[in-house]
């Protein structure tokens, strides 16, 4: 119970912000770290921030309550909260981030938290497999929407979200918009799991019931739709815009609906719901108008309770009863009354029933759908099939497991505890509560909200009856068509569903070949690179460094390489002479020992080289690390057996190595001879110029540079050669194996 120590206060630290945001009033947290980049530790609380907020405290703080009695006496309860608690930070640092990178450290926060809360049950190959199909898929969303950040960023637009909604120039007119579009969408779509990526969210239900719950009502697939509202202001003034979320939203909403009707296992039934959910609240963001965004953050807020009191709720069952499949359970009404109460309020508030939460936010959602210019007919229809068969799901839900015979696992089944029926009670309460009580609800929660990333002026108004119109009969169409198609139940999943799990083909089975495919692809290339020899390791590093630096000269490099400079005296012409030749005599060489008196003739040549140019330090340097080479490279490869002619490189690889050689030296040389066109920045050279003998008392620059104003990366450097040397050391004291 002392992990719900957190939230709770949390929780209370949002109420109390609570009356300032109501008033308009937007709280800023921020810390400046790089300025001229755009980067900031900034944070805002705004209404659509207060809303998410309050969500993810007040379902938290009861989801630690649930979880005290739910995950009584496990082994690993202490790590189970850790995870649940750095989860929730993370969702709530999202949610406040008022910079895009900062939103995204966080989003990758959650993918991680919520792969370990998926995969809590290590032991169990499925939880194993179903946190990673979660981690690849979310993550790999996550790169995509790093990329539509970066290209927002180089379209010319702030990182900063809040200053998104007085642009003078809206992003849709920029020739990158498709790209930043889809990049983003794609971060959405697979974290909140729309099609085709929606088959991890069933299968996450691996994780405990409590994690479920926080997960699917208040977290990790709300986070999408979080980032789809903060971006509408930017992104959502074009068709494309539109089109693309309807689209999405509208099949993925139907087929959530559709999918939730046949499974026994009830949390995969909830699964599902969560899925239509989502599609929902995807369609109706796709709008423009007022009512069409009231109705995603009011069926936001409505989703949330009554998700999160069914998902606990069912844990109650599975935990009391011994199952949470209906054909194992059945008259848990007189055992778990007060489970089978809170069950009851949810599942009407999900129907849509009148005085219900639920009823208003179905009315104001098909409001919503009438009132858009492009999308009346779809989001309309959309949502009547959707609502209706999630009327029928309802029912499933709250009849199924409480009536008829008794029926059990377990022979003994009592009410579960107070800590769990506390939790779906209030939130199943909550949801009556809120009927009765809609204009509060759209002052003091739904109205700041839709304000914060639309801000037209324009008031928003809920209520429990708009009078006869037809939103009203389009509510009272959805609970008439929810009964038939409860009735219908098994008939519709025969002929609707059933057919297609046996396709050979959908989203799930491309996953898994397209990951069998990048499996042995990477098997393949990792044997054809990593094949053991250094030589090819050498090469390759080599031709990417010539292929890498080399490309984007190769249109101007004659143009800014200087060849009229004037020739070296004769010394400096007889030293390169005789670098040449050591080399040649390296490259050439027949014995060892030959090849090693070359290496130490090109040290020696560059040390006088560096000599010859008033560098003596350097110099110096050079010759002591060139001697201690020398030996080193000595001592191991005379005691190397002898080389046996039929193992020398045959020709033809021989020259290959002399091409590449030849082209790596040639690079380098000509970007020295362009380098030396360059006008340099001594801004950095009068500095220590005019510091190294008053701040450093040195009279050496180089000196005063390596030992006062870059002395811990000369330690790093000192601590780099004392462990090479240690390696050598003992490498060359290792007895050779026979």
């Amino acid at each position: 119970m002392l992990a719900t120590i957190v939230p709770a206060v949390l929780f209370i630290l949002w109420c109390v912000c609570w009356p300032e945001i109501v008033k308009g009033r937007v709280l800023v947290a921020d810390i400046p770290w790089m300025p001229s980049f755009d980067l900031s530790l900034r944070f805002r609380l705004d209404g659509l921030s207060l809303l998410f907020g309050l969500i993810v405290t007040g379902i938290g703080t009861l989801v630690c309550i649930y979880s005290a009695a739910y995950l009584s006496g496990h082994r690993h309860c202490g790590r189970y909260f850790f995870y649940l608690l750095a989860f929730m930070l993370s969702m709530l640092g999202l949610v406040t981030a008022d910079n895009l990178l900062l939103l995204f450290l966080f989003w990758e926060a959650t993918t991680i938290f919520s792969y370990l809360l998926i995969s809590f049950d290590h032991e169990s190959p499925t939880a194993r497999e179903n946190g990673r199909q979660s981690l690849l898929i979310t993550a790999a969303g996550g790169l995509a929407l790093l990329l539509g950040i970066l290209l927002l960023k180089g379209a010319g637009y702030s990182y900063v979200i809040s200053s998104w909604t007085d642009l003078s120039e809206p992003v849709s007119g920029h020739p990158l918009y498709p790209y930043i579009l889809g990049a983003i969408l794609l971060g959405a779509m697979t974290k909140s799991a729309q099609i085709p990526f929606h088959f991890w969210l069933p299968n996450a239900m691996s994780a405990p019931t409590p994690i479920s719950a926080f997960l699917h009502a208040a977290t990790m697939v709300k986070a999408g739709i979080y980032l789809l509202m903060r971006c509408h202001p930017l992104l959502g003034d074009s068709h494309l815009w539109t089109v693309s979320l309807a689209t999405i939203g509208g099949i993925t909403a139907v087929w959530g609906a559709a999918q939730a009707i046949g499974p026994r296992d009830l949390k995969r039934v909830l699964a599902y719901t969560t899925m239509m959910a989502l599609g929902i609240l995807t369609l109706f963001l796709a709008g423009r108008s007022t009512a069409a965004l009231t109705a995603a953050v009011t069926f936001l807020l409505v989703h949330a309770l009554y998700k999160a009191a069914l998902f606990l709720a069912v844990g109650s069952i599975d935990h009391q009863a011994g199952s949470r499949n209906l054909n194992e359970i059945s008259g848990l009404r007189r055992t778990m009354p007060l489970t089978a109460l809170a069950v009851g309020a949810a599942a009407l508030s999900m129907s849509g029933f009148p005085l219900f939460f639920g009823f208003i936010g179905k009315e104001i959602m098909y409001a919503g759908a009438l009132a858009e210019e492009l999308i009346p007919l779809l989001a309309a229809s959309t949502a009547l099939v959707a609502n209706s068969l999630m009327t029928a799901v309802a029912a499933v839900l709250a009849i199924g497991p409480f009536t008829g015979p008794f029926k059990a696992i377990r022979q003994q089944v009592v009410e579960a505890p107070w800590t769990m029926w506390l939790g779906p009670l209030l939130l199943g309460g909550l949801g009556i509560l809120f009927g009765l009580i809609p204009g509060w609800v759209s002052r003091a929660l739904v109205e700041p909200a839709v304000n914060a990333f639309h801000p037209n002026g324009e008031e928003v108004r809920l209520a429990l009856f708009h009078g006869f119109n037809l939103p009203l009969v389009l509510s009272m169409l959805t609970l008439s068509f929810g009964i038939g198609a409860y009735l219908l139940r098994d008939r519709l999943h025969r002929v609707l569903i059933a057919p297609l799990t046996g396709l050979p083909f959908g989203a799930e089975k491309g996953y898994y070949g397209s990951l069998n495919r990048f499996m042995k692809g990477s098997g393949t290339l990792t044997e054809a690179l990593q094949n053991g020899s250094l030589h090819f390791y050498l090469a390759v590093i080599i031709g990417a460094l010539i292929v890498a630096v080399g490309w984007p000269l190769t249109g101007g490099v004659l143009g800014w390489v200087d060849f009229s400079s004037p020739l070296p005296d004769p010394a400096v012409l007889a030293l390169l002479v005789f670098i040449a030749a050591a080399a040649l005599v390296v490259v050439t060489a027949r014995k060892r020992l030959a090849a090693i008196g070359g290496l130490g003739g090109i040290g020696g040549g560059v040390a006088l080289l560096f000599l010859s140019y008033g560098a003596p330090d350097i110099a110096l340097t050079q010759l002591m690390v060139e001697t201690l080479t020398i030996i080193f490279v000595s001592l191991a490869m005379l005691r190397l057996p002898a080389i046996e002619r039929s193992r020398l490189r045959p020709p033809r690889r021989r020259l290959g190595d002399g091409l590449l050689s030849l082209a790596a030296g040639t690079l380098l040389a000509l970007l020295l001879m362009g380098i030396g066109r360059v006008s340099l920045d001594r801004s950095l050279t009068a500095f220590f110029e005019a510091n190294s003998y008053l701040a450093a008392h040195g009279r050496n620059i180089v000196n005063v540079i390596l030992v006062d104003f870059r002395s811990f990366d000369t330690l790093g450097e000192i601590i780099v050669v004392v462990l090479a040397a240690w390696a050598a050391v003992t490498l060359i004291r290792k007895p050779m194996e026979p």
